[in-house]
């Protein structure tokens, strides 16, 4: 039986390393599954590749339920169909709706008694049940109110910027600064050949630990700044 940790974040600025900590926190041997997705595509090819191979017994944690679906109706759906091919489902900062204590108010149906206070008995049960569907429905709907309730305040936030007359976004041409950047093109200038260094563009890749296509964005920058100084 395999456990699965799955993180999802929709935006690039977003951080998907706070999930992964809080799900081997609780699950160590969790097999991290990690999606990234903008908010304009639906598409999630990590999910669709765990569907595939995920199997009755196992267990998938997630940090929140909103990270399982952004859409009340097709999450309480998908919740459904999990739990009926018998896989577990964990949610960290939900635990109330995780798929065990499900399965714990199913089980807790008060018994037949083979009269006809039966009939009053199938009725507490179904009660019962419907209960527990609408709380995850709720957590559901909670988690999608959340989502549009924070597009809406960064919308309204960029509108109040603009009536205020403040530059919305980074300016066309601008070079964003970090510390990371930083220290990265003083290895750079310090360590390629191109500045004097001994190393050659790979080498200098992998004393930065950057991704080729930073490398040279910053390489490039580095190049430019140089022709600006000597002229």
């Amino acid at each position: 039986m395999a456990i699965y940790g799955y993180a999802r974040i929709s935006r690039p600025t977003q951080s998907i390393d706070r999930q992964i900590r809080n799900i081997e926190k609780a699950y160590k041997d969790a097999v991290i599954i990690k999606e990234k997705y903008t908010g304009t595509s639906m598409e999630r090819p990590a999910w669709n590749k765990l569907m595939k191979i995920v199997k009755s017994g196992d267990t998938i944690v997630f940090d929140s339920v909103s990270r399982f679906s952004r859409s009340a109706e097709d999450g309480f759906n998908a919740y459904q169909t999990l739990f009926n091919d018998n896989i577990t489902l964990v949610f960290l900062k939900e635990p109330l709706i995780n798929t065990e204590t499900y399965k714990q108010a199913m089980s807790s149906s008060i018994p037949m008694t083979g009269t006809s206070a039966d009939l009053i008995l199938e009725g507490v049960n179904k009660f019962l049940m419907e209960l527990a569907k609408q709380q995850i429905q709720l957590a559901f709907a909670q988690a999608e109110k959340e989502v549009e309730d924070l597009h809406q305040r960064t919308k309204e936030g960029l509108v109040t910027a603009k009536m205020n007359g403040k530059r919305v976004g980074q300016p066309k041409g601008a070079t964003l600064t970090t510390k990371k950047s930083i220290t990265t093109k003083e290895k750079i200038q310090k360590y390629s050949k191109d500045f004097g260094g001994t190393l050659n563009d790979v080498e200098c890749m992998e004393l930065a630990h950057v991704s080729r296509n930073t490398y040279y964005k910053y390489k490039r920058e580095l190049m430019s700044a140089q022709k600006e100084n000597e002229g």
